[in-house]
């Protein structure tokens, strides 16, 4: 199965509407629409934070797992938001640093004008979780 997919087919990406496009070589993108679950109040427009969040940590997290090919849960994530989300919505990752127990990964993502909403810094944790982990269900392994 390829990254992508199994990123696509994870439950909270999915009910969040986000789409990994690509996962490789360190670089992962991603997009997100708006749907009006993900709005931050009844009578607004504008994407909750933790939407546009999670679509950084999802992008991120694929982007070390592209080099990893391993589990890399999320040690750290900073984001600043730069412009309200009013809209569908794109990230690209890319790691900036990979070694052998973290990896930093820098998100930047725009809207549909190409204009930055937001930008994020993220650890990812890249080595030392051993055979079973609670990302594995029972008998799943950690292969591709």
């Amino acid at each position: 199965m390829e990254l992508t997919e199994l990123f696509n087919q994870t439950p909270f990406v999915e009910h969040l509407g986000i789409e990994v496009t690509r996962a490789e070589d360190g670089v992962a993108e991603a997009r997100m629409p708006l749907a009006a679950e993900l709005h931050s109040n009844n009578w607004g427009s504008v994407a909750h934070g933790g939407a546009t969040y999670a679509l950084a940590d999802t992008v991120g997290g694929a982007a070390v797992i592209s080099l990893a090919h391993d589990v890399t849960p999320t040690v750290d994530m900073r984001i600043d938001y730069l412009a309200p989300v009013t809209g569908e919505v794109h990230a690209r990752a890319e790691v900036i640093r990979f070694g052998s127990s973290l990896a930093m990964v820098q998100v930047d993502i725009y809207d549909a004008d190409e204009n930055r909403v937001a930008t994020a810094q993220g650890t990812y944790k890249t080595g030392g979780q051993g055979e079973s982990t609670p990302w594995m269900g029972e008998g799943a392994g950690g292969e591709d």
